[in-house]
């Protein structure tokens, strides 16, 4: 217990400490601080969440408060998985700050963001270890608040106080929410401690644990992102400096997703398939809506924005899947499905992460992030292109990388609908696997677009042209997350394994042994597995490395049901040696006809030109132009200026259109719900005209109401 409960106080007197030393040391000294009191905090939080996914589970007592009740902490398995993402991301991004911070010294105020920055990194931790209502909720507010803090840290910015105000705003929504839930179940139950919830409960109605889904689904989607929930999302990011955007995308969307796992699944299952529906369509048309809008997007830390909400819909249909499954009575691939849902946001936290400090570099180096004005930045910052480019690899799903395992494993997850019983389940997984699709292909488009606009062709404004390398602690951690992001992806059967043990007990033991096969076990009859189907991938090579790797093999494979025998398998590790083998190849052939032949060096021919200027080369706003046109219906921009001027006599006419986007959530829900408050405002002000008589009938009149339901209550 120790190894645990020293490092959890260690995070927090690093935390407190470095927030209340930031306001005596100089301020030229508080990057350094920054970084290495967020550095060591999230190293204790990795050590505390790595000893109890491996190790026992951690719980304590703090004390009592009449009449609340008994304040706890605990760490089990979930949290601890969860806590490992949160101090991977901190630290990367806390590593990242030494540098980074220095281009706001005389600008803002650097100790007050020390103070916030470690602050927030201590409510995370808090949220996570919480074990009781009050604790979990002060902490869920404590984040919110600071994060609203950090992201107005360029206050004087245009739009940075609006865009932090609606964060808080759509965040205390949904708080209220859940709010009103956790005091209902307190109440019910009589207890604030999570584990007593869970043991009163258990008897609640199909009725209450739906109208607690639903309050908690809302309640938790106001930080994930998911639609209709997701207007603050892409106006936050760009607002807030880039290792702020790198924790809101990798650490705090996850919380959300945690909040509702913790009450949905751990203190009130629900146990139907309509919750999952319910969040299998949400998240397929987040998917769609966020890189939609992410490929059509100029702005490269807005891009990333709508790619975030594009990916927390990929984990809302993996977590929607394994709700199906479980109440579909197939808890092995109820199991699958979760593990699929837990593999992607891991993969998200790590790349996303990767992604905006790269951003924040290109921001901090040239001084924009529209891709119009960039370009050419490979030969000016080539380490931050190189590790950029992975990050662009991986959440496109390209392999070897990351991203290609979580997202095949969904994909595949939603095939398995053909052991649904329901007809009509087996339909709308096929509709939101097409829409996984649709997504996919797209997220490939947005992100060559990004890489190529950003880094690629010739530089395309002044600041692009005058780019400078960025500073060894700023390429560091993105080296440090673009290591794991090869790593997850190579070596999927020793992940699973570990995700697989932080679900435990939630999901059916048996899934490592359906989903990673044991084909270095030495006797096959140790196995589930016929022998002959054994030998056959035996044959294929499934067994190669048995004698230098450890573990049960490196084939993810799954054998369906009786009913559908089909057999899915992938191994990125060997499809990894193969591709070095085939490269290594190619350069030899290549090496022998360079030695054979002359080779010789020109000029780049284009197309009669002497030398491409900027106006003449492909732009991000072109690239995304087809997409923007056949998504028309979703767009529709508002042309806020349109007029047409004559150059010259022998000339067409010059046509000037500018247009604006109008959000798709904001279109439908939000400006509708504006327009109604407004109504509502207006009719109520028509009462206000000075007439005195009609005032006294107002008072008289609301005297008789009050009379009148007080007779007949």
């Amino acid at each position: 217990m120790l190894l645990t409960l020293v490092p959890l106080i260690l995070v927090f007197v690093l935390c407190g400490a470095g927030a209340l030393l930031g306001f005596v040391l100089p301020e030229r000294r508080t990057p350094a601080l920054t970084a290495l009191c967020g550095s060591l905090a999230a190293a204790m939080a990795l050590l505390a969440g790595a000893n109890v996914l491996y190790g026992s589970p951690f719980s304590g007592q703090l004390w009592t408060i009449e009449p609340l009740g008994t304040l706890a902490v605990s760490l089990d398995r979930l949290s601890a998985f969860f806590l490992i993402v949160a101090a991977v991301v901190i630290l990367a991004s806390s590593i990242f700050s030494a540098s980074y911070l220095k281009r706001y010294a005389g600008h803002h105020s650097l100790r007050a963001f020390n103070a916030g920055y470690l602050l927030l990194i201590a409510a995370i931790v808090l949220i996570l270890i919480a074990d009781d209502v009050l604790s979990f909720l002060l902490a869920w507010e404590a984040m919110s608040i600071l994060c609203y803090l950090l992201v107005n840290f360029e206050h004087l910015r245009d739009g940075s106080s609006q865009a932090a105000y609606l964060m808080l705003a759509t965040g205390e929504a949904g708080f209220i929410a859940v709010e009103f839930v956790f005091v209902f179940l307190a109440i019910k139950a009589g207890s604030l401690e999570f584990g007593q919830l869970k043991t009163a409960l258990a008897g609640l109605g199909p009725a209450a644990r739906w109208g607690i889904f639903l309050a908690t689904f809302f309640g938790f989607s106001t930080k994930t992102g998911l639609v209709p929930l997701n207007s603050w999302l892409p106006r936050a990011h760009p607002a807030a400096p880039a290792n702020v955007s790198a924790i809101l995308s990798g650490t705090i969307l996850n919380l959300g997703f945690y909040g509702f796992i913790r009450v949905n699944f751990d203190l009130v299952p629900t146990g139907t398939t309509g919750t999952g529906v319910v969040v299998l369509v949400v998240g397929t048309v987040s998917a769609l809506v966020g890189i939609l809008y992410a490929t059509a997007e100029g702005d490269l830390k807005a891009l990333l924005a709508h790619s975030s909400i594009e990916n927390m819909g990929v984990i809302a249909i993996g977590v929607g899947a394994a709700l199906i499954f479980a109440a579909s009575q197939l808890p092995v691939l109820a199991g699958m499905a979760f593990i699929a849902a837990f593999y992607h946001m891991l993969n998200h936290s790590l790349y996303k992460s990767l992604l905006f400090l790269g951003a924040g570099v290109v921001d901090e180096r040239t001084g924009t992030r529209d891709l119009d004005k960039l370009g050419g930045l490979i030969r000016l910052m080539p380490y931050t292109a190189g590790l950029f480019l992975i990050g662009a690899l991986a959440i496109s799903a390209v392999p070897p990388f990351n991203g290609f395992v979580s997202e095949w494993l969904t994909f595949e997850m939603l095939l398995r609908s053909v052991e649904l019983p329901s007809t009509s389940l087996r339909l709308l997984f096929a509709l939101c696997g097409a829409g996984l699709a649709l997504t996919a292909a797209l997220a490939v488009t947005c992100f060559v677009k990004a890489f190529a606009m950003g880094f690629l062709g010739v530089s395309r404004s002044e600041a692009a042209s005058c780019a400078s390398k960025a500073h060894k602690t700023e390429i560091a951690p993105m080296a440090l997350l673009a290591v794991l992001c090869l790593l997850l992806g190579l070596l999927p059967t020793y992940v699973i394994p570990v995700l697989d043990q932080s679900l435990s007990p939630r999901i059916d033991p048996h899934t490592v042994q359906a989903l990673v096969p044991p084909f270095f076990a030495p006797a096959a009859a140790s196995t589930e597995l016929p022998p002959a189907f054994l030998a056959d991938f035996h044959n294929l090579g499934a067994q190669l490395g048995q004698r230098i790797l450890p573990g049960r093999g490196l084939v993810l494979l799954h054998r369906g049901g009786a009913e559908n025998p089909v057999i899915f398998a992938m191994s990125p590790s060997y499809a990894f040696a193969a591709l070095v083998l085939l490269l290594f190849l190619a350069w030899l052939v290549f090496a022998r006809l360079a030695r054979t032949r002359k080779l010789a060096r020109n000029e780049l021919w284009a197309g009669g030109i002497p030398k491409l200027l900027p106006e003449m080369v492909y732009t991000a706003t072109g690239f995304s132009n087809p997409v923007r046109v056949v998504f028309d219906a979703v767009f529709r921009p508002a042309i806020i200026e349109s007029k047409r001027e004559t150059v010259a006599v022998h000339f067409r006419t010059a046509i000037l259109r500018r247009r604006q986007d109008i959000y798709l959530v904001d279109r439908l829900f939000f400006l509708p719900l504006a327009a109604l408050l407004r109504w509502i405002a207006g009719q109520f002000a028509r009462m206000h005209h000075g007439r005195l008589n009609a005032y006294v009938t107002y008072a008289v009149g609301f005297l008789l109401f009050v009379l009148l339901l007080g007779l007949y209550s």
